[in-house]
């Protein structure tokens, strides 16, 4: 399966996106933040040990593409990083 993206780009529909995968990730952060409900059980629960991991994995992932990245991807890692360790700093006081 095929679409074309906002500039007219033909791509596959299963062709995994960077920025789509750390938004994910900070996403399911989120989630074990107790910051929004589980999509799939609908219910709020705090786990901040996942949401450590997961915070962990992105910054590993910055720090393995560094200098392989765009200026936007570099920019969404630290954005996201950012909101995520301000928000757990928060949740572990």
């Amino acid at each position: 399966m095929e679409f074309n993206d906002k500039i007219g780009n033909s791509r596959s529909a299963a062709e995994p996106e960077f920025n789509v995968f750390i938004t994910s990730l900070g996403m399911q952060a989120m989630i074990f933040m107790g910051e929004m409900p589980n999509p799939i059980t609908n219910e709020t629960k705090v786990e901040l040990e996942r949401a450590r991991y997961l915070i962990e994995t992105i910054a590993m992932i910055g720090s393995r593409t560094k200098g392989n990245l765009s200026a936007e991807e570099q920019k969404l890692i630290d954005d996201v990083l950012y909101g995520l360790r301000l928000k757990y700093s928060e949740k572990v006081k």
